[in-house]
């Protein structure tokens, strides 16, 4: 099993920055790759970024939102980051970290195999 524990979400004027963490514990060797997801109320759950926990070290993005999203880990605090710029009140939702085995789909929530509990954003305009 893998634990999930997000942190660094908060209330943040817009124009703002936050970093966000997820920190792994337990079988930290049994997956290939970390996400970020976001989710507002009443709606669907959305794939943010994802970074590869091998020696690549490969980033991935959601297309609409290159530019202002920054993943990147710690392999020594078994740590992944995601670093959010200019934020605008629709960045607001819960930032959820995932854990997976394997690569493909790396957008597609349900092929994550270990979800944290989420983290709250709310971006005032």
């Amino acid at each position: 099993q893998v634990q999930l524990v997000e942190s660094g979400g908060g209330l943040v004027q817009a124009g703002g920055s936050l970093r966000l963490s997820c920190a792994a514990s337990g079988r930290t060797f049994s997956y290939d790759a970390v996400g970020w997801f976001r989710q507002a109320p009443g709606k669907e759950r959305r794939f943010v970024a994802a970074i590869s926990w091998r020696s690549d070290a490969s980033v991935y993005y959601a297309e609409s939102l290159k530019g202002r999203f920054t993943i990147s880990r710690d392999n020594a605090k078994n740590t992944t980051y995601l670093q959010i710029h200019s934020l605008v009140p629709e960045d607001t939702a819960s930032y959820l970290c995932a854990a997976r085995r394997g690569r493909a789909g790396i957008g597609v929530a349900s092929n994550y195999n270990y979800w944290g509990q989420g983290t709250q954003v709310t971006v005032s305009s």
